[in-house]
């Protein structure tokens, strides 16, 4: 389906569509600039990052339910409750602070650092790490809104910090890391990126054959997966693990987000990857659909991610479904203090259930956690713990 054919789509208004467009003109002059042919990786980098015109750097509401999408932490605030129970453990074992990488709306930070209040287990710092100014806004004017006492714990961040102890957190961020598209055909892995057709108005599909390099030598490694097969490899994702490793001294990284083992990923009757856009919760596999005001996501490769932390000398501590974590956590335990029978109590019903069926946000959402130092193992991952998988 073409997005915006059914009259039933949600339309941009003017200003954004111009929007649209400029971000769209600066992309076909990064692609005249290459000589014609750019990687979807700095397509996709541009569409989400791009200075004031990216969809993660411009003002564009993205969140909840007037937004794009709804992530768990917008769903219900039992999430980020639930979600205390194992940044409590982990700051016992290894120092007081969180840093949250890509923080969204705030939502998350927020129910989280009230719930740790509430327990008596605030941390001595609050890190984020937000590359959206936009996003920096809407999280402090947040906090201001509905904890200014927690103010003064919080501490926006330009870049990673040189040294990094307790828990390091990332809800819904590998998911929105730059991918490259990966074409098999006739035995040959080819580098499918984005050129402009002949009118020079329009953005086009070319493959191009890899040159020696990480792209090809990871897609040398993956299963071959057959004939006439497109998926997509994330090379910035094990630069974002070991850029962590190396500043990791004692803690946990703990990610949050939907994907798959290697295994399933690459699967053979998953010949067209998973490449997905969000746009007024509506999802469809078109990128170059008003750049700039959609979304552009990749299912993650645990077994890539688990990999790469071996590699940069961390531990696998656990690697779960977002049920079993959210179970473990304690999840039942905090529904179970609302009133039965209350209207909120209902409300919340509701909503725990699309954290963790099996045919909502349960079972395609999946959780890891890697670690330096001698940690136990995470209180989340007691039970349900598929690290065999990876």
């Amino acid at each position: 389906m073409i997005p915006g054919a059914d009259t039933s789509w949600p339309t941009a208004d003017p200003d954004a569509l111009a929007h649209s467009e400029r971000l769209a003109g600066l992309i076909a002059g990064r692609i005249g600039a290459a000589g014609g042919w750019l990687s979807f990786a700095d397509y996709m980098a541009l569409a989400l990052y791009a200075p004031g015109l990216g969809y993660y750097a411009a003002g564009a509401r993205k969140f909840g339910a007037a937004g794009d999408f709804v992530t768990a932490p917008e769903l219900t605030p039992l999430f980020a409750q639930t979600l205390a129970a194992q940044a409590v453990q982990v700051m016992e074992d290894c120092g007081n602070e969180i840093l949250e990488l890509g923080a969204g709306s705030g939502r998350l930070a927020v129910d989280l650092m009230r719930e740790l209040a509430r327990l008596g287990r605030l941390p001595d710092r609050y890190g984020i790490l937000e590359p959206s100014p936009d996003l920096r806004q809407r999280q402090q004017a947040l906090l201001e809104r509905e904890a200014p006492e927690l103010l003064d714990r919080v501490r926006w961040l330009d870049t990673l910090p040189d040294r990094l102890s307790g828990l390091v957190l990332g809800n819904e961020v590998l998911d929105a890391l730059p991918v490259h598209l990966v074409h098999w055909l006739d035995g040959q892995a080819l580098e499918r990126g984005v050129a402009l057709d002949e009118a020079g108005s329009a953005f086009v599909w070319q493959d191009r054959p890899m040159p020696p390099g990480p792209l090809l030598d990871a897609a040398n490694r993956l299963p071959a997966p057959g004939d006439d097969y497109l998926s997509e490899v994330c090379l910035a994702a094990p630069a974002l693990i070991h850029s962590l490793a190396e500043r990791l001294q004692h803690g946990m990284l703990l990610f949050l987000d939907y994907g798959f083992p290697r295994a399933e990923y690459y699967h053979p009757d998953r010949r067209e990857g998973t490449l997905m856009c969000h746009y007024r919760h509506r999802s469809f596999d078109d990128p170059f659909y008003l750049p700039g005001l959609v979304d552009i996501t990749s299912h993650v490769d645990f077994t890539l991610i688990a990999d790469t932390a071996l590699d940069a000398s961390l531990d696998v501590l656990g690697y779960t479904s977002q049920a079993h974590f959210l179970l473990n956590c304690g999840l039942l335990e905090r529904l179970g203090e609302l009133e039965p029978g209350s209207t909120v109590y209902l409300k919340e019903t509701a909503r725990v259930q699309k954290l963790i069926q099996p045919t909502e946000m349960g079972e395609l959402f999946k959780v890891i956690a890697l670690g330096k130092g001698d940690l136990p193992l995470p209180l989340g991952f007691a039970r349900g713990d598929k690290r065999h998988n990876l």
